[in-house]
Order: C-alpha cells, then structure tokens, then sequence
C-alpha cells in the first residue's frame, strides 16, 4: 500500500472520530470557559462536513470512479476512498446508532 493510500486512509479515519466526538460532545455540557474552543471546533467541522468538503468528495468520488473503470487504479484502493467518503458523511448516523445500541443494554 502506498504511502499516498495511507494517508488518505488515516485522514479519513482521523476525521470520522473527529466528528464522532463532537456530535458526543453536544450532548454534554460545555465546561466554563471554554466557549472559544467549542466555537472553533464547530466551525472546523463545518468547515469539514459541509459544501467545501462534500464537493470536494464527489469530485474525489467521481475521479476514483473513473480511474478505477479505466484500470488506472486498483479496485481495492477506490473501494477504499469511497467507503471513507460514506464513513466521514455518515459518522453521525454510526454514533447515534452505537450509542443507541449501547442504552439498550443498560
């Protein structure tokens, strides 16, 4: 696996937990003084879930898509960006649903 793949790969690991612990975050209360830093940390995840990055990820998407029907990329390395893309938009729907999974049990 290329360097370039793991990157990617970790990048998009990396902002799947960062939105998994903000949507937590929101639920609980913000400690004193902090106000800043939760105002930044919202703004980065816009910045990150929002138009910028879901044009950039169906530009992404459909490059890969068409690298991979032309044979210039490997299926397993396009399979690999596109689930990233579906885990990165959808980490929201993941955390509820582990978290609702998890009150179940209690």
């Amino acid at each position: 696996m290329g360097l370039k793949h793991r990157i990617a790969g970790w990048s998009a690991a990396t902002l799947a937990l960062f939105h998994a612990a903000t949507a937590h975050a929101q639920d609980i209360a913000d400690p004193a003084g902090s106000g800043v830093l939760v105002s930044a940390l919202r703004w980065l995840e816009g910045t990150l879930l929002g138009t910028i990055a879901t044009v950039v990820a169906v530009i992404a998407v459909a490059t890969v898509g068409f690298m991979m029907l032309t044979g210039r990329i490997n299926w397993r390395y396009g399979a690999t960006v596109i689930v990233g893309c579906f885990i990165l938009f959808g980490a929201a729907s993941i955390v509820a649903g582990i978290q609702s999974t998890a009150a179940l049990d209690r």
